[in-house]
């Protein structure tokens, strides 16, 4: 028969197995509201800080943060392995405008099909 010390061992074993799967958001982000989310499943991430940094990502990697001219060659890169790939625009709700359009230019001049992130609206 198992002990308490074995059973809280597997425990404590299958708790670290299982967080190491996930990738964390370790960026800090309040996204705007929308009331529909979309379907579509990004592999590629770029993500913009309330300090007007620019982080990107591809599919479960973590987020690195990038010059804002590295953005491009990064997601042409990913473009060129997955040609169906989507890219999800991360922005924190007090990033302006301007910055998201900069972003938004460089999918419309590589034909990337790029999805905005927004969170659910509390009921």
């Amino acid at each position: 028969m198992a002990s308490m010390t074995d059973i809280i061992f597997l425990l404590l074993i299958f708790f670290m197995v299982t967080s190491t799967v996930v990738v964390p958001n370790a960026i800090k982000l309040t996204l705007p509201q929308a009331q529909k989310q979309t379907a579509a499943k990004p592999l590629s991430r770029v993500t913009i800080d309330a300090g007007l940094n620019y982080y990107v990502a591809f599919d479960n990697q973590r987020e690195k943060q990038v010059a804002f001219e590295d953005i491009a060659p990064f997601l042409q890169e990913r473009y060129d392995k997955e040609p169906e790939m989507f890219v999800a625009l991360y922005a924190d709700e007090t990033v302006p405008y301007k910055e998201i359009v900069k972003v938004l230019n460089i999918a419309n001049e590589n034909k990337f099909k790029m999805v905005l992130a927004t969170r659910a609206p509390k009921r």
